[in-house]
């Protein structure tokens, strides 16, 4: 089974950086503890592109920052079949990236969205303290749930 780790967000402006390192926390785990079958990846913003580069995956965990009113994070199933139309290409939805890999490459990974609880959007390059939190929290969720799912495949 191939996992795919996929963090976007903008490090420069503080609490956006969540989805970032939470993949650059997962990517130290898997170097550091020899995790196999678990690949990572960030960018600013998810890209119709990264339809091709989620299709050769069984599983993906999209993670990005959330200014939505949730508790520390939470974890969501991202279904193909909720994309939308987006006004603009600039930036897309998981959903919207499902959707572009089923119809273009006939694959449709198992897709999670992990939204981590943010604070503040200055522009600066530190997260808050808060967000630090939700971080571990929200890290050490995805290393269980990446245990589990390889363990269940097995």
């Amino acid at each position: 089974m191939k996992i795919l780790v996929y963090g976007y967000g903008n490090p420069g402006r503080q609490d956006d950086a969540l989805g970032i390192r939470l993949a650059e926390n997962i990517e130290k785990w898997i170097a550091d503890e020899n995790i196999p079958g678990v690949d990572v990846d960030f960018n600013y913003q998810l890209n119709i592109e990264d339809s091709e580069r989620i299709s050769p995956f069984d599983i993906v965990i999209f993670a990005d920052a959330s200014i939505e009113v949730i508790d520390d994070f939470i974890f969501t199933k991202v279904n193909a079949d909720e994309a939308t139309i987006e006004f603009t290409m600039h930036a897309v939805s998981p959903a919207f990236v499902l959707d572009l890999c089923k119809k273009l490459y006939g694959k449709t990974p198992e897709t999670f969205l992990m939204h981590i609880k943010g604070y503040e959007w200055e522009f600066i390059e530190e997260l808050t303290e808060e967000a630090r939190l939700n971080l571990v929290k929200a890290t050490d969720f995805v290393k269980e749930k990446i245990k589990t799912l390889q363990a269940q495949k097995t």
